[in-house]
């Protein structure tokens, strides 16, 4: 058994070390435009050392969770504000109000999900219903580059 996972996950690499060598390009490409060329004459140059621009603050990631976590804006999360979005979160799921989950409140999304997938109410999932409940993940944020141009072909 061993043998065939480890020869099926050398022909993945084989597979993707072709795709990578044969798939790259050899052209240079830059994502940034030429700068401009500031000329003597230009009045909005010789202005634009006089006012520089400011700068925007740059608040960290955990900076920005303090400040979430941090609701009196003394600079200290106490054990109430840290503790205020799990009361939150637990008062959600504690549906019936008694200081206590029981499994089904705590497994009410999965449920309800279960069911609007369940669409014929037979109590059991087939594929396609199944294929309904896969999580929809949010990608990487990815910059919008221009879609590349074909090189001119060499007339003669």
């Amino acid at each position: 058994m061993w043998r065939y996972l480890a020869g099926g996950g050398a022909l993945l690499a084989v597979a993707g070390a072709g795709v990578m060598a044969l798939g790259g390009s050899s052209r240079p490409t830059s994502a940034l435009p030429a700068a401009p060329i500031a000329r003597a004459s230009d009045a909005t140059t010789a202005n634009a050392a006089d006012d520089p621009v400011p700068e925007a603050s740059a608040a960290t990631r955990e900076e920005k969770r303090f400040g979430r976590y941090d609701k009196d804006r003394d600079g200290k999360v106490t054990r109430e504000e840290y503790l205020a979005a799990r009361r939150k979160a637990f008062a959600k799921l504690d549906t019936d109000g008694d200081g206590r989950l029981s499994f089904d409140e705590w497994a009410i999304k999965a449920t309800t999900k279960f069911a609007a997938a369940d669409r014929d109410k037979s109590g059991a999932m087939d594929q396609p219903e199944f294929a309904t409940t896969a999580v929809k993940r949010k990608g990487p944020a990815r910059a919008k580059c221009p879609p590349r141009q074909a090189a001119p072909a060499d007339e003669g």
